[in-house]
């Protein structure tokens, strides 16, 4: 994967303000000759903040580019770098009658089609989980410009979108352009159709698993910032509809991203809020799983243990259907996640065996599931020293990743190369190496 593909958070910036590389600098320049200082911001300069890996500016530097990028300094220190920059706003908040609001934002902003390396900013997203947990949901609106929804075409629009959302994982890569229509269809609706209370709640839910959707559509394809936008979007409709299950599963979406991007306190925070309304046992399972891997990134080992068996019983005790959003929740993800959790704590071993088994159970037609597990188990067995056995396990998780088309997959799987750039003489590790520049 070339990292030169995604747009850092100051490239995005600069995009919204119309300024190039130099203009930034000269207007930072000048921003410290008004506080009678001098700056020696340059075009190299901000080309070297840019780069992927480089650290971020000096406490200085960021105040003199919040002031040219016309943003208020205070927000340099209450948000932190690099929330505070134009283009990584706070998301509208719950409660406020602005669903619809959220919906749309969600679409034009993912039209901008940026690759960016961050979600929701920690607090943002833990003050959305707070207000999701305390507020009681208000009921749909009606709109009154004469387009009255008949209830059967609110069935066709469920039908025809549980048809899209239910086929193999590899077909799903080929359905978002279909899903968009969907939910500018649905969204137009609710903007300016009238519809009786019971069709708006139908529209509202509707909404809600069109934007998780297309939401991890958008995540799969390392547009965090677009994922983090539609699954809040998703949240504001299902509290909008009260379906307190999917909400807390929506939230277990962002919390989820939030661990794939390095951050697992803010997750845990995220996941115990939302595990306060959750109701249905596959539900609560999915949650405390969750909860689990965000506990194992932290260090917490007994209690991701206890959210191990937490999630365990609430799989075993699960007599009803499960939701449609975690109709997937299996042993085989108990098991593999479990594994995931044993590695972060150091325990390759015991992780091994738990990945293997999950690997085992799980279904065909989750091949993009596949190829993560199949990741764990190369790097499980990797931690092992077992470079030829884990060469070939990354190898056919790197071959599921590329069928199914999410560059997220392919990322995680390609970032295992370095620990095998050392190891070319064994038997597997040179052939997957090559397949890692070839998907670059």
């Amino acid at each position: 994967m070339d990292a030169q593909s995604f747009q850092h958070p100051i490239t995005v910036a600069r995009a919204l303000r119309g300024m190039s590389m130099t203009d930034l600098a000269v207007a930072m320049r000048a921003a410290a000759r008004r506080r009678d200082r001098r700056a020696g911001t340059t075009k190299q300069q901000v080309y070297a903040w840019e780069r992927p890996t480089a650290r971020p500016p000096s406490e200085w530097s960021q105040l003199l580019m919040a002031e040219a990028l016309g943003v208020d300094p205070e927000h340099v220190t209450a948000l932190g770098w690099p929330y505070w920059l134009p283009g990584t706003e706070a998301p509208l908040p719950l409660g406020t009658g602005a669903t619809v609001a959220a919906l749309r934002e969600a679409q034009r902003r993912a039209m901008l089609n940026r690759r960016t390396l961050l979600g929701l900013a920690p607090a943002a997203m833990i003050t959305l989980s707070q207000q999701w947990a305390t507020l009681d949901p208000a009921l749909a609106a009606t709109a009154t410009d004469g387009r009255t929804v008949d209830p059967e075409f609110a069935g066709w629009l469920e039908t025809s979108v549980h048809q899209l959302t239910s086929l193999a994982t590899a077909d799903r890569q080929h359905t978002a352009p279909l899903l968009d229509s969907y939910y500018d269809t649905v969204v137009g609706l609710l903007e300016s159709a009238s519809y009786s209370e019971q069709t708006g709640v139908r529209l509202q839910l509707l909404a809600s698993s069109l934007a998780q959707t297309i939401g991890w559509h958008q995540f799969d394809h390392e547009h965090h910032s677009a994922a983090a936008r539609y699954w809040t979007a998703a949240l504001h409709a299902a509290h909008h509809a009260g379906d307190t299950d999917r909400g807390a599963g929506i939230l277990s979406d962002l919390a989820y991203q939030s661990m794939w991007l390095g951050q697992g306190a803010p997750a845990v925070e995220v996941l115990d809020h939302a595990l306060t309304r959750t109701q249905d046992s596959t539900a609560r399972s999915l949650l405390n799983l969750r909860r689990a891997r965000a506990l194992a990134m932290t260090g917490e080992a007994r209690a991701c243990r206890r959210a191990l068996d937490a999630a365990e019983h609430s799989l075993n005790v699960a007599t009803t259907a499960a939701p449609a959003w975690c109709s997937w929740m299996s042993p085989a993800d108990l098991a593999v996640d479990s594994g995931r959790c044993l590695i972060d704590l150091s325990e390759p071993g015991p992780a091994h065996r738990q990945i293997t088994e999950g690997v085992t159970l799980l279904p065909t037609a989750r091949d993009k599931t596949r190829a993560v597990f199949l990741a764990y188990e190369a790097e499980s067995l990797l931690r092992q020293g077992e470079v030829d056995q884990g060469a070939s396990t990354a190898h056919q998780a790197l071959l599921l990743a590329r069928h199914t088309g999410s560059t997220r997959c392919i990322r995680q799987i390609s970032d295992l190369a370095p620990a095998l750039s050392g190891h070319q003489h064994v038997e597997g590790v040179g052939q997957f190496i090559d397949a890692v520049r070839s998907a670059a």
